[in-house]
């Protein structure tokens, strides 16, 4: 199988598809990997590198989406890369269509064949290609929060940790999964007061037996949450459904009642956000106000530390990669039920449910061939 690495193109996007040790994987098995040049630049990696891995190099980004039979990337397609998808060709990288129907429409118009990273699950129930990037974005929440209440950042002034004497700041954590303990563990370490609301009871006694009486943990009833986020110098948001929508769970009123120059970092932007008040937002231009309130909601928190997310990220993706170039996608997924839940849009339907119901539109089950 030809398979093709795209130079990353969305705002301070410096992660890339493939490394050269994954490629080498891919081509050691006897595929070609065609590499864009520079795509590797920005973490270290370069043309020579990918080429002493077996890759060839081109030009252009239209020559790999021209000839490559899978491309495999990190962020979802651009517009312009999306223009290019053609009938037969596979799709592999993070998509996020529930908040995005134009995204949707220019894929499903494209006629190609898309698995989403962040819908493949696991056997333990897990969603294994997102967990990398929501462990970098989770722990990364707290960095960026902590920089958010600086008086330089129109926030309160605070310091996340607090000196002797002189009070920590509350971070106050919606949703204690991969995303909320990462965030907790961060948080702990600055010396901050930790707050984590989950609905879920199992988790929240995941989280005493992880971190013991270091956070304080909640159940997340409407009154619970309203009563932590207005008490809150910090927010993080980090829920998420797979697949759908994230649920607009702190209102406009909420955030109008907040401590003026207190933040918001909402981790769950690339699925729409659970702030009402959350704009996708990038690195060049990070930060807005609301109401006297920081928002911090990067789309692509991950690709500030593009090197370690990049690896991170290559660990999970590479037995899924080497699997759709080995089998091809179809005989992949009637293997893997895991990878099938990838599968969000094939020749110009949704295939995946959380995705349709978000957006509307019908699903269409994908029916393997006998």
């Amino acid at each position: 199988m030809l398979i093709g690495v795209p130079k990353e193109i969305k705002n301070h996007e410096y992660r890339v598809g493939m490394v050269p040790a994954s490629v080498q994987e891919l081509t050691s098995r006897g595929h070609q990997v065609m590499v864009q040049t520079s795509a590797g630049n920005g973490i270290g990696f370069s043309d020579e590198d990918y080429v002493e891995a077996g890759a060839s190099i081109a030009a252009t980004a239209e020559e790999i989406f021209a000839q490559a039979e899978m491309i495999v990337k990190v962020k979802e397609p651009q517009a312009v890369e999306r223009k290019q998808l053609r009938p037969g060709q596979l799709l592999f990288t993070y998509l996020h269509l529930a908040p995005d129907p134009e995204q949707t429409a220019d894929l499903l118009e494209s006629g190609s064949t898309c698995i989403a990273y962040e819908t493949v699950t696991s056997d333990r129930g897990g969603l294994p290609l997102l967990a990398p990037m929501s462990e970098v974005a989770g722990r990364m929440s707290i960095q960026a929060g902590a920089a958010c209440l600086e008086k330089s950042k129109e926030g309160r002034g605070l310091l996340l940790g607090g000196v002797p004497g002189v009070e920590p700041a509350k971070v106050v954590i919606i949703g204690g999964g991969v995303v909320g303990s990462n965030a907790a563990r961060m948080a702990i370490g600055m010396g901050a007061q930790v707050v984590i609301l989950d609905r879920s009871v199992d988790v929240l006694r995941r989280l005493v037996a992880e971190f013991g009486t270091q956070i304080q943990t909640v159940y997340s009833s409407k009154a619970a949450l309203e009563e932590h986020v207005l008490s809150a110098d910090l927010v993080i948001g980090g829920v998420l459904i797979p697949g759908a929508a994230a649920p607009k769970l702190v209102t406009e009123d909420m955030v109008k009642r907040m401590k003026p120059g207190s933040a918001v970092v909402d981790v769950a932007i690339d699925q729409g956000g659970c702030f009402a008040t959350s704009k996708a937002t990038t690195h060049q231009d990070p930060t807005y106000i609301v109401d006297g309130v920081v928002h911090y909601c990067v789309a692509n928190m991950p690709g500030a530390v593009a090197r370690t997310s990049t690896l991170a990220l290559n660990n999970a993706t590479l037995p899924h990669i080497v699997a759709l170039a080995d089998l091809g996608w179809e005989e992949a997924i009637r293997r893997d039920k895991h990878l099938a839940n990838g599968l969000n849009v094939h020749a110009g339907k949704i295939t995946c449910p959380e995705v349709a119901e978000a957006l509307g539109q019908e699903f269409v089950e994908y029916q393997l061939s006998a």
